[in-house]
């Protein structure tokens, strides 16, 4: 299992760090031990002083698939649910100033945490899908997939031109703006179309 990571996909978190807006999804991976499952809490690593939150729809992919066609795409997933990518906003902004890749800010233990996952089939309009992080109770990002740049077809389309797409791969589909520092004692919940699905500590 991989996990696919799509960076920049909403514009207006484009605009909050400062980056251009891409022409083409701009991706990036995780490792399989990035994953933090079952609510379980995040302990902030001891290798960065700057850890942002970025809430996103996951893709959970159904079967194995190569050089995809758009329109056959959404054959290639039955299930979504939410992802934090955690970031290490530090390293990061330190490794992009140096034209360096971003491993290390994105691919560390547990940077993945993943909700549970519901039927797309439970979902009315995968193109009008709200979902909202909550901080201690109090709303910090408000996404709605009508305001991707590139769509879950397009996404899997593209990835799967490079990259073998296999069953149980996960894909992360952009966080919207709004992003921000994770500190201990928090807690985050995260809610897809009214009904939670994340929630757990910050430790």
């Amino acid at each position: 299992m991989k996990i696919i990571a799509i960076g920049r996909n909403y514009a207006e978190h484009a605009k909050e760090l400062n980056n251009p807006i891409p022409d083409q999804p701009v991706i990036f991976l995780k490792p399989d031990t990035a994953v933090l499952k079952d609510n379980k809490p995040f302990y902030i690593p001891d290798f960065s002083s700057d850890i942002h939150y970025e809430i996103e729809v996951v893709l959970k992919i159904a079967k194995e698939g190569k050089h995809i066609a758009e329109k056959f795409a959404h054959k290639y997933y039955e299930e979504l649910g939410l992802g934090i990518d955690f970031t290490a906003r530090d390293i990061q902004s330190a490794h992009k100033a140096k034209g360096l890749p971003w491993e290390l800010a994105k691919a560390f233990d547990h940077s993945a945490a993943i909700s549970n996952f519901i039927p797309k089939t439970a979902i009315k309009d995968l193109s009008d899908l709200s979902f909202t992080l909550n901080i201690n109770g109090e709303p910090r990002q408000n996404g709605n997939t009508r305001d991707i740049l590139f769509s879950f077809e397009k996404i899997i389309a593209f990835v799967s031109r490079y990259i073998t797409l296999k069953k149980g791969d996960l894909i992360f589909t952009g966080t919207p703006e709004g992003v921000g520092q994770v500190k201990p004692g928090d807690k985050l919940e995260g809610w897809l179309q009214g009904q939670q699905l994340l929630n757990f500590d910050i430790k």
